[in-house]
């Protein structure tokens, strides 16, 4: 990861695991190998741990805040991305992470596709997690294809997921490094219009520039993002494929609403913005919603396709587990869209800090 990546403050550390070397983002007078409770960030889609950077200076000690890229972005080694294991290569790569660093015991916190990824760690390694901190998280159910609080799938195949719901020009642009905004689906235009809400603009220019700079790290093609399809007749017209990034979100491989029947259940905090326009009950990433509005042509209708209500699912799923002995605290920021740490840094981090040092306790509650 090159040093214009990096704030004032900031270090990087290349962690040699069991499965492939990590790049690890930490405050410089932090040792990621030390002592003390870690707190590990886990970045969403088509960006890096650099988006956690203030989070990481803001946090205050005995916490020892780490951000990991994974597999594919920024500085992380860019094996490929098996989808068949639905987020489970990435779960693997936490878990390998943690041996390395020595770590007994983490607080895991999850932004957009990372939510999936540490309640996917979560199922996988129950004993290792301290807690949980869901920021704007994908939906339990996966991206696409699916509707309902319990997440049913509209095709068995899970149509209208996967690859090919990616926008190509977004991925050329990617690919291209695009640093402009002359274009609609260029990184920047993406990160102004969708990645923060309208209320958090102008970002600072030096900071938009390594937030777009960290987008562009993301790897593209069939291994990556956004991966391979398969092309079907019913509409929209494609399904999900077997490699990248957006298939390991489809409904087929991608359910950790199994989180309820865990025998532990370590406190849950779920933030998100009020006008999150990526995760919503009317995502603008949708197939269904877009088609809905005209957007995606040949839309069969509310009764045979209906919009995936990922923010009602999420909450079902919470409430089964604050239901079946577990705990989870919602806090809604207002004005904010995708990114609450990014838009709203100081109000997030002390929602992150309540969590740490009082975590909910009761079955469930909304600030």
């Amino acid at each position: 990861m090159s040093r214009d990546l990096l704030l004032p403050g900031v270090a990087a550390t290349a962690v040699p695991t069991a499965r492939l070397t990590q790049r690890v983002l930490h405050a410089e007078l932090v040792d990621p190998h030390g002592a003390g409770d870690a707190v590990l960030f886990v970045h969403g889609n088509v960006s890096s741990a650099a988006l956690w950077q203030p989070q990481l200076l803001a946090l205050p000690a005995p916490w020892r805040p780490l951000a990991v890229d994974l597999r594919g972005f920024g500085g992380t080694d860019p094996l490929p991305v098996d989808a068949r294991r639905g987020v489970r290569d990435w779960s693997d790569d936490l878990a390998a992470l943690v041996d390395a660093l020595g770590l007994e015991r983490v607080h895991l916190v999850g932004w957009s596709m990372g939510g999936g990824i540490v309640l996917q760690h979560l199922l996988d390694h129950p004993d290792r997690v301290a807690s949980v901190v869901l920021v704007a998280p994908v939906s339990p159910y996966g991206f696409g294809g699916t509707t309902g609080s319990d997440g049913t799938r509209v095709h068995p195949d899970g149509t209208g997921s996967g690859g090919g719901a990616a926008n190509p020009d977004f991925v050329t642009a990617i690919a291209a490094g695009d640093t402009t905004a002359d274009s609609p689906t260029s990184p920047r235009a993406i990160l102004r219009a969708f990645y923060v809400g309208q209320d958090a603009l102008p970002l600072d220019p030096a900071l938009e520039d390594v937030f777009v700079a960290s987008m562009l790290t993301t790897r593209t093609g069939v291994d990556h993002y956004p991966g391979d399809s398969v092309t079907v007749d019913a509409w929209p017209g494609v399904a999900p494929g077997e490699h990248g990034v957006l298939n390991t979100m489809a409904p087929t491989v991608l359910d950790v609403s199994t989180i309820t029947e865990l025998a532990v259940k370590p406190p849950v905090l779920w933030v998100r913005g009020d006008r999150d326009q990526i995760v919503s009950d009317t995502s603008a990433f949708d197939l269904a919603f877009l088609g809905s509005i005209g957007a995606v042509p040949g839309w069969p209708g509310e009764a045979a396709f209906a919009p995936q209500p990922m923010v009602r699912q999420t909450r079902a799923v919470l409430d089964r587990y604050a239901a079946s002995g577990g705990s989870y605290r919602e806090v809604v920021v207002t004005d904010v869209g995708h990114s609450p740490h990014v838009e709203r840094p100081e109000e997030f981090a002390a929602a992150l800090l309540e969590h740490l040092t009082h975590p909910a306790t009761e079955p469930a509650g909304l600030t």
